[in-house]
This record gives structure tokens, sequence and C-alpha cells, in this order.
């Protein structure tokens, strides 16, 4: 991925300050979240927060955004100290934090969810929705993007509800904009005029937290780079002085010699073959993939990459002049034909599409292949915890253990368990959406170790749509370029690069 926007606003010292936050603490059940932290944030600067999951991000900003209370230390905002202040306080402050897991209402409009507990009303008391829907209009026009202020939130791509999202801060006139991992779902040209509308705003005075896994938006996009591990604050540094070297071991506290595990694939025949594949967002498009093959698939948003993977599995209805996976010879009708036939989808959405969020993570590994732990005719707990605790053990999620709800898990162990259920399923060909999304750079690794041994070990077949192109390139065996909804190119291995990538996406 391309990151063409740099940050050349100039912050020095004699900005006022928009935020100082000093020895911040908190606990959970007598457990340090957070061990005393402190930073700043001037007026008109991006400050870069980052660290792995559980080094204590999320907690400071639920501090900040006034979800949380601190069990100790002080906030400075505006000038002014901060007493216990609740959410909407904040946001009447002009602090906006957008989380990573979007808070919109899905069966709203566009324009309801900008407006959402601040509709306005005419001179007769009634709500006026020529003001609404223009006001939304100009919020969506100005971060670059033409969305129809009338359409349902939930009919939305997730790369637009994250536009949706930040439109929504943007209108409220924040002053202070806290971002976590807003790029996990956008192209790269929607990343780049993302970064447009930050830099833009940061030389007219508003503040950004910017929080992600992907290094390289750190170096494009923020002024100083805040570095947390294991609830503690352990540097803070201008980002031009850092490298991407240095940045990690800061981050993980050793050294990460490679983060794409060395390949010995082992390719086989034919696992899944499908020829001239058609819907209303796929024209003729053929592929096949091997046993032992790592595929990926790449292209600019809307090029018709996920709609790949929900057709093959049977989500989105197509139809094709020929289609074989094992025993099955036609296009799978539906996810439970699909997963039948050992086909499994691992979805962008892992939150709302993959998982049972308010569940356990035995419950979510079991559900997809429940005669596993079936004992004359009754579903056994026991099996299933047993069942579960292997797969635990595979896969090396970090849980308390197999009855814990796994909504209170990781990124990454979340998206270990989604894999888990789909292996547990019998799945010999897998289709990834995204597979580190939301990811830290420790949990990556991780992620990527299981998919090779999958694929060079038990010779599964393995298909990867990825927005992020070093992934592809490091990953994968081969590669197919979309756009529009047909496949533009086909690159080997020792033939990728991010530009021959972009030509094939882009021309």
């Amino acid at each position: 991925m391309r990151m063409d926007i740099a940050m050349n606003v100039h912050v020095t010292d004699k900005r006022p300050l928009a935020l100082r936050m000093e020895n911040i603490t908190k606990r959970f059940r007598g457990v340090v979240a957070l061990d005393q932290v402190s930073f700043d944030l001037q007026a008109g600067e991006v400050v870069a927060l980052v660290g792995e999951n559980g080094a204590g991000k999320s907690t400071l900003m639920k501090i900040l955004s006034g979800a949380y209370q601190c069990d100790g230390g002080k906030i400075e905002l505006f000038g002014k100290m901060l007493a216990r202040a609740n959410p909407q306080q904040i946001l009447d402050l002009g602090v906006a934090v957008i989380y990573q897991e979007l808070l919109l209402a899905n069966d709203l409009t566009v324009a309801e969810n900008i407006y959402l507990g601040r509709l306005p009303k005419t001179r007769s008391g009634l709500i006026d929705w020529n003001a609404v829907h223009a006001g939304a209009r100009r919020a969506i026009a100005r971060l670059g993007f033409d969305i129809a202020s009338d359409a349902k939130v939930g009919d939305l791509s997730v790369a637009h509800r994250q536009i949706v999202e930040i439109a929504k801060a943007m209108s409220r006139d924040a002053r202070i904009v806290v971002l976590d991992e807003p790029s996990a779902v956008l192209g790269d040209s929607e990343l780049q005029s993302l970064f447009g509308i930050i830099a833009k705003l940061a030389e007219e005075g508003v503040s950004f937290i910017y929080i992600s896994h992907r290094l390289e938006e750190i170096f494009a996009i923020s002024h100083r780079t805040v570095v947390l591990r294991d609830g503690r604050c352990v540097a803070i540094a201008k980002t031009g002085d850092l490298t991407k070297d240095k940045l990690v071991k800061m981050m993980v506290g050793r050294e990460m010699s490679s983060v794409y595990p060395d390949r010995q694939p082992r390719i086989g025949p034919p696992a899944l073959s499908v020829q001239n594949l058609t819907n209303p967002w796929l024209k003729d498009t053929s592929l096949t993939v091997r046993q032992g093959e790592i595929l990926g698939v790449c292209g600019l948003a809307g090029s018709g990459r996920t709609e790949l993977l929900r057709a093959l599995c049977g989500v989105d209805g197509a139809k094709s002049k020929s289609f074989t996976c094992g025993d099955l010879n036609s296009m799978p009708t539906s996810p439970k034909q699909a997963l039948a036939h050992g086909i499994g989808l691992l979805p962008e959405d892992r939150r709302h599409q993959g998982l049972f969020i308010e569940q356990d993570l035995a419950f979510n590994i079991a559900i997809a292949g429940l005669g596993a732990i079936r004992r004359r005719g009754f579903l056994s707990r026991r099996a299933e915890t047993r069942m579960a605790k292997a797969y635990i053990d595979q896969l090396r999620v970090k849980t308390p253990g197999p009855r814990e709800t796994i909504g209170n898990l990781s990124g990454g162990n979340q998206q270990k368990c989604v894999l888990a259920k789909l292996l547990n399923a019998g799945c010999k060909v897998l289709l990834i959406d995204e597979p580190t999304r939301g990811v830290d750079i420790g949990a990556r690794r991780e992620i990527y170790q299981l998919l090779v041994d999958l694929a060079d070990r038990q010779g599964l077949a393995i298909i990867i749509v990825s927005s992020e192109l070093p992934e592809v390139i490091g990953l994968c065996d081969r590669t197919l370029v979309m756009r529009a909804g047909r496949i533009t190119g086909e690159l080997m291995r020792g033939e990728m690069s991010e530009e021959r990538i972009m030509h094939a996406a882009t021309d």
C-alpha cells in the first residue's frame, strides 16, 4: 500500500496544549491495566498511539472519552482540569472518539446516524429533515466521498459505514478526534482521502490521536508516537526519528526477525475450481486454488474481492459455467451447503458475521460441527469443552479457558477462534477476508504462521482477500488482482510487487 500523504504541519512547544493526561492509572479486579501513563497533545498535532493488543490503548481512550473513570492521575483538557465527566459531556467539550467497532444504527439512514441525538428542528418544533440531509451531505462531501444521505446504513459496505462514523464526528466540529483503527476496512484510495482530510484539519488546529496496527500509516500521518506496553508508557518520540524495526521492538519488547514465516509449499491438485462465475457484482470470473496453496485476491474497494468469497461459499447467489470442489459439482446455494462440502468463510466483519459475541469460546468453536460433540443423540458439554481446549492449544489462543466469553478476547484471538470453528467443521478450503484486520503486530505473525502450517503441513487450500499489499506479497504463492468485478491480473510469488499489483488494479 502506498502512503503518499505526509504531515507537513510544523508542531512546536509554542502551540497551545489541547490535552494532557498525567500519571493515569486504572485497575480492573486488582489487575493494573494502566500504570501511571502520561502524554500530551498539542493543537493541530497528530499523535500515534501504538502497542500490542492488551497494552492499554483502548482503556486509556475510554478514560479520555468518559466511558471509564481513572483510579489515579489527572486530565487537563483545553487548559482546564477535567473532573469526572460522562461521555456526553466529553462530546460537548469537543472530543470525539471513533472506536474500531462502529457505533451506528443499521436500520437508520446515513443522515439520521450523523445527527442522532441532535436532530435540528424547525421553528414549529418539527424535525427539519431538509437540514438533516443537507448537513449529512456536507459532512460526507468534506471527507471526499459520495454516499447517499437517505441510504440505510445497514445496506452500506463496511468501508462506507466507517466513513459515516467519521463524518458524524466531523459534523460535531470536534477539536480532538480519536481514530481507533480507522483504516482497517479502507482501500488505498479511500485511505489517501482520509489522510488528506486529517492533514487539512490538522492545519486548522484540530488534534488527532491515531491508533493503528499498520506501522506504515504511523510514519505517514503522525508527528509523534506514544508507545504503550503492558499498561505502561515505554516511549514518546518524534515519528521521524523512529524506524519500523525500532518501533516494533518498543511495542513487543523483543526483536521481530520477520513478520512473514518461511514457506515450504507443497502444491497439490485443484481443491476448488470455478469458470465464468457471474452475479450482479462479478463478471465471468474464473479461478482455481490448489491443495496446499495460499492464493491472494486484491484490488481497490469495490473491485469485487469480498463479493467473490461470498459467492464461492453460497452467501450471494451466482451462476457459473462449471464449479468443482470435492464431490460438489455446482455452485453452493447456501453457506450450510458449502460448509458441508468443506468450504468455509472467515468474514471481514468477524464480530457480527463470524461470532456469537456474547457466547463463550467453546460454543463458538463447536457451533459449525456439532456432530463431533453429539453423544447418543444429545450434545455433550464435556465433549464440547474438551474439543475447544484442543483447538485453543493448537491455535495458541490466549484465554482464561474455553468458557470465557469470546467478546472479552483481543481481535487476534477472536480471529483464531473463527478459524478454529472452520477447522472443527472439517473445512478443506478456507476463504479468509482480511485475515489481520485490527490485529496487532505480534498476533499477526502468529496468524500468518497458522495459515502457513495449515497450507504447508495439512494441505488446505486458502484464498485470502487483503487490502494490505505487503501481506499479500509476503504470504501468498499466487495473487489475482480484481477490478470492477473482473480478474485483471495474475502474479506468481516472484513477480509480485506493490507497483505491479496497483497497475493491474487501476488500469
